[in-house]
């Protein structure tokens, strides 16, 4: 079992959240993992970007060559764009459709989704829409992590344990609103292959 995960998106969207809980999922199931450091700018509104690997077998870089994800996991969809030359031939694109405009000439939202929609594993999910919808308007990293669950060979119960682990301290009512979103986002991505 091998998977190469690069997380994208912009500072404040929840990609430590994201990596974390996968990186929780992956070692409950007696798996090694080696994970970049998040990359750019930690503040809200700056590119972020991480590279997650996932093995049975040693794993001796962390960082993904061109050409060898399995899956780009994007809270952000021009975020999406900068990392395909990473995705393998068969990868999957799993992202956001909700822009954080956070330039000036940030491009037409409608040609980013043409570039996405070219691509033929891919999802794009308005997680910020469908965590509003389930209660929980800041949970759209946890949709998005439940709309690349179906690509990531981990068992669901341990996405749960690890979403329990992380966000425990915030109280029973927060832990719930993210189970909540994660099941929203897979359940999509099931429904829309």
């Amino acid at each position: 079992m091998k998977i190469d995960i690069i997380l994208s998106g912009v500072g404040g969207q929840g990609i430590v959240s994201i990596a974390a809980t996968i990186g929780m999922a992956a070692i409950a199931e007696n798996l090694n993992l080696k994970q970049s450091e998040v990359h750019g700018m930690s503040q809200r509104g700056g590119a972020v970007q991480s590279n997650l690997r996932i093995s049975d077998k040693e794993i001796l870089s962390d960082l993904i060559p061109n050409g060898q994800a399995d899956l780009i996991l994007s809270v952000e969809p021009m975020e999406s764009l900068r990392y395909l030359p990473y995705l393998s031939e068969d990868g999957w694109l799993v992202t956001n459709t909700t822009p954080f405009v956070n330039i000036p000439n940030y491009p037409d939202i409608e040609e980013i989704m043409n570039e996405i929609r070219a691509i033929p594993n891919h999802v794009a999910i308005d997680a910020d829409k469908m965590a509003k919808e389930t209660g929980s308007p800041r949970s759209s990293n946890m949709v998005m992590l439940g709309a690349a669950s179906p690509y990531i060979n981990l068992p669901l119960k341990r996405f749960e344990e690890g979403i329990r682990k992380i966000f425990e301290r915030k109280g029973e009512d927060v832990v719930s609103a993210n189970l909540k979103a994660l099941y929203a986002g897979r359940e999509f991505a099931q429904e829309n292959k």
